[in-house]
């Protein structure tokens, strides 16, 4: 029972990491990345539908995406999607292909982003130290149950905060490498 919760403890914070990646792909870096463009839900056919559904889309340029509707019925509703999005890009039409140029990011919008960087991760760090937290709580809840002695639940406190830490220097990787791309010129 009581490694049960060491398990549970990692698969949280595994999930917390990989959101953090999730989160950070979406922070521009000047570079074209299709995750830019996650989320945007274009209204088509009476519903809204995610841009890989209504067309093909590409990078023919480091800097520029290009997307390609099935249907060019569908062109209007894209431009207006991505507009509406707040991605600050224009999408550039050419009557079958939708270009969004990627502008390179100013010396002052990048320490604006390694600052928005930093801001996530320790939310992520803030949420991994939670979910320490709460298995703590757990544990001791158990100790007072009599479920574990003494001895065991210092163990597995010294577990958790091992497994903790390893967490943390994870997210400190993660943002460090997001940081460096965001800076890179």
């Amino acid at each position: 029972m009581s490694t049960k919760i060491i398990d549970q403890l990692r698969e949280k914070m595994t999930a917390s990491s990989e959101a953090l990646k999730r989160d950070l792909v979406k922070i521009r870096t000047g570079r074209a990345s299709l995750s830019l463009l996650d989320g945007i839900k274009v209204n088509a056919y009476g519903s809204q539908m995610s841009l890989d559904q209504v067309g093909t889309l590409t990078i023919p340029e480091n800097n520029m995406i290009a997307i390609k509707p099935w249907d060019p019925q569908v062109l209007p509703a894209i431009e207006k999607a991505i507009l509406a999005s707040g991605l600050g890009l224009t999408p550039a039409s050419d009557g079958n292909v939708v270009r969004l140029t990627i502008p390179p990011l100013t010396g002052e919008r990048r320490k604006e982003l390694v600052k928005q960087v930093k801001k996530i991760g320790e939310e992520y760090k803030v949420a991994i130290r939670n979910i320490r937290r709460d298995a703590i709580e757990t544990l001791k809840k158990m100790k007072k149950d009599k479920e574990l002695s003494e001895d065991e639940l210092f163990r597995l406190q010294e577990e958790a905060q091992k497994v903790t830490d390893g967490y943390i220097g994870q997210i400190d990787e993660i943002t460090g490498g997001k940081e460096k791309e965001v800076m890179a010129v």
